[in-house]
């Protein structure tokens, strides 16, 4: 069992004791938590509760409700939901707030409450800690019986968020109606499973398989939408005569794209294909985090603009974005941030700028693919012993390739021409994270064991 406590919510795995997992008694405490810093915050007393499809959102979605309405909280409960929906839908109905009940891609043993302020974006982290700092003092006071909050169901939200997508000036309905793509959907048995429909149905596409597509919350696969996952999509469109295929993770924050013969569009190359398209239309900066491809600068100074990285985490890249008034961002993971619809990750949103230049390049997915620079990322982790340094460890490697160009925002990234690493520390545990990035897997294999070579050669110098 797990229980996870951090700046931007509450996660863990359902069952167990209190405070070792993710019980109705942390459900309470964290909700109250929030529901008071919202209060105490915001003087605005109406929040907004979403959930996935995952086979505990009922349960912790009955608690998180009940809880709200006890501080005198008016509870306005989208249902089953999408997290970019959830975000939308706070500033349109002038929330204090709102919690999306998900745990994205982990699996369906897990739940999470992740916070929103009164515009819809996750939480900063001095905002975290003082929600965190309310559930361990239980610094809150719950209504009396007059002063309880009201609860009303919405099941608007989700068509707002589509039409909104829709009467963006660079989604083009009518191109992606006369293509009458051929797209499979594979929605992991979740909330996307009836919103990539409803979508793409939106958008003139009358073709479409759905693979685990039941929102059911009993996932088919593992939820993260990454190769080794989408086995059972790529064999259908291997089989069939589809254009392409859609993935989307449990809350429909993430996109992955698969080719018309089955293979991988890859999830780093999703923003990169969507930034491109922007940036076709209109010149502007672009950022993502320090760990997802160059491919995006590539694209972005081809284009005339200015490419920025930000630290990992959604919230550092909004912050950057908004700092540089970028018009399309994200983070490699399939997270595309469009600040002109709202700032969150948004699959359909990516989904729609996606299809619209799909359909306008004449290009097949492979061929659109091929037109990027193709690069590799190495992904690996070092575990060391707890006595490690590990932020000596990582000042030492500074010191170490101090004459390569290097960024210390988050952990430590040093470039070589096209090609970087970036070295991470965990925060829980004694593991520094190493990404290599080359445009050859093996290159990247080699940069990313050079670079572990020489943090051992510290440790033992140190020893």
């Amino acid at each position: 069992m797990a229980l996870i406590k951090s700046i931007s919510g509450i996660r863990g795995t359902i069952g167990g004791k209190a405070g070792d997992a993710l019980t109705p008694v942390d459900v309470v405490k964290f909700a109250a938590a929030f529901g008071a810093w919202v209060l105490q915050t915001t003087q605005n007393n109406t929040i907004i509760v979403g959930r996935d499809a995952r086979i505990s959102g009922e349960m912790v979605n009955k608690l998180v409700c009940a809880t709200l309405q006890g501080l005198g909280i008016n509870v306005i409960d989208v249902g089953l939901s999408t997290t970019p929906t959830v975000e939308m839908a706070v500033p349109d109905k002038r929330a204090g707030g709102g919690i999306i009940l998900t745990a994205s891609h982990n699996p369906k043993q897990w739940n999470a409450l992740k916070l929103l302020n009164q515009h819809g974006e996750f939480i900063s982290d001095e905002e975290g800690k003082l929600v965190l700092e309310l559930a361990e003092q239980e610094s809150f006071e719950f209504a009396q019986v007059n002063d309880l909050g009201t609860y009303k169901q919405s099941d608007k939200a989700l068509k707002k968020h589509i039409k909104a997508i829709l009467d963006l000036p660079l989604v083009d309905v009518e191109a992606i109606k006369a293509k009458n793509f051929r797209v499979a959907v594979d929605a992991v048995n979740s909330s996307g499973g009836f919103a990539v429909p409803m979508l793409l149905e939106a958008l003139g596409v009358r073709n479409i398989e759905k693979i685990f597509c039941e929102p059911d919350g009993n996932f088919a696969h593992n939820p993260e939408p990454l190769p080794e996952n989408l086995r059972e999509i790529s064999r259908v469109i291997e089989k069939g005569k589809f254009d392409l295929g859609i993935v989307v993770d449990p809350d429909v924050d993430r996109l992955a794209l698969v080719n018309e013969d089955g293979s991988m569009f890859g999830e780093e190359y999703t923003l990169v294909a969507v930034a491109d398209y922007v940036l076709k239309n209109k010149v502007g900066n672009t950022v993502s985090n320090l760990s997802s491809t160059r491919a995006l600068r590539d694209v972005t100074e081809k284009a005339g603009g200015e490419y920025h990285a930000a630290a990992v985490g959604e919230v550092n890249v909004v912050n950057m974005m908004k700092a540089q008034n970028a018009i399309i961002g994200g983070e490699g993971n399939g997270g595309i941030i469009y600040p002109e619809l709202h700032y969150g990750r948004d699959a359909l949103v990516g989904i729609a700028l996606f299809l619209s230049h799909l359909a306008k390049s004449g290009m097949s997915m492979k061929r659109l693919r091929a037109s990027y620079p193709n690069y590799y990322i190495s992904k690996n982790k070092i575990e060391l012993t707890p006595e490690v340094n590990v932020d000596e460890v990582l000042r030492q490697m500074q010191e170490r390739y101090a004459k390569q160009p290097i960024n210390t925002i988050d952990g430590v990234k040093i470039e070589f021409d096209k090609e970087w690493v970036h070295l991470r520390k965990s925060n829980t545990e004694p593991i520094i994270r190493i990404y290599a990035e080359s445009e050859s897997n093996a290159t990247a294999e080699h940069l990313a064991n050079k670079i572990i070579t020489d943090i051992k050669e510290i440790i033992s110098e140190k020893s």
